[in-house]
């Protein structure tokens, strides 16, 4: 194990790390600017893999985080789940480890980790492990086996809301023996994701994640959260003291909008219960 200082914390032992101008930055936005959005998964693969690059990660994660219409009362996570997992080295034992701290968000207990990376409503944020959770986590059963067992010991991370039901939430990783994560790393990468946000909206698009053709209004986005809520369009209009003509109208509009045709395709759009852990393509040769 690791001896760290009896002043420090464990993620602040850090040795010094070389500077990411922002020249490297924006020549990264541009590189990315060249990519067509038929090509959004090429995109994604080739961001993380120069983020890494970049900040001298071992490892990169990009997920996609969706509001459930209906949380269960007293939801830790308040509604918020992962529809899409993207590892860039996907190894055995991490997506195994991935795929499994997936699977624990639907259970009634969670670990901390999770209930400070969904609160808040900040609309853009980075954040270094080590500012996020206690020092006595990383003595826990949580860090051991889904950090140190996999290799990592640290992670920097940034989430970017693209509208009050979607968020991007990315991480880069570093090893046992890397220096850790420290401040001057951060605002670089605040610097860096932030000019990405464009970017992962396009991707989000591209995986029909919230794809409606054109903003819904406040009335169908109410109606909306009611159909995937699983209320009958008689019971979305008694509650609303709207006929059911009005309600049917809105139903028409919404589906026009997300280009389906039923609610079994616009609840599959919306959200599927739990995530895949998916490799992500080969880069375009």
């Amino acid at each position: 194990m690791v001896e760290i200082g009896d002043n420090a914390h464990p993620l602040q032992q850090a040795m010094p790390m070389r500077d990411s101008t922002t020249d490297d930055i924006y020549a990264l936005w541009d590189e990315l600017a060249g990519f067509p959005i038929s090509q959004a998964d090429d995109a994604l693969n080739h961001m993380l893999s120069r983020l890494c690059s970049l900040f001298d990660a071992k490892n990169a994660l990009w997920s996609v985080v969706v509001r459930l219409p209906t949380p269960a009362e007293g939801d830790l996570l308040n509604g918020w789940r992962p529809r899409l997992v993207r590892l860039l080295h996907p190894l055995p034992s991490l997506a195994t480890s991935i795929q499994a701290q997936v699977d624990k968000l639907w259970l009634p207990e969670v670990d901390i980790s999770a209930i400070i990376g969904a609160a808040g409503d900040e609309p853009f944020l980075t954040r270094l492990l080590s500012e996020a959770l206690p020092r006595d986590w990383f003595e826990g059963e949580h860090y051991r086996r889904h950090y140190l067992d996999v290799g990592h010991a640290d992670h920097l991370s940034a989430r970017c809301a693209i509208n009050e039901d979607v968020r991007i939430h990315l991480f880069l990783y570093r090893g046992l023996t890397d220096p850790r994560f420290t401040a001057d790393t951060k605002a670089p990468f605040t610097l860096a994701i932030r000019g990405l946000r464009w970017l992962q909206h396009q991707i989000v698009l591209s995986h029909g994640i919230h794809a409606a053709s054109a903003p819904l209004t406040p009335t169908e986005r109410s109606v909306l959260l009611a159909l995937l809520g699983g209320e009958t369009e008689t019971q979305i209009a008694r509650s609303s003291s709207k006929s059911f003509n009005t309600i049917h109208a809105h139903i028409k509009s919404i589906y026009s909008k997300f280009g389906v045709h039923n609610r079994p395709a616009l609840t599959a759009l919306w959200l599927s219960q739990g995530a895949s852990v998916i490799k992500p393509k080969p880069p375009a040769a």
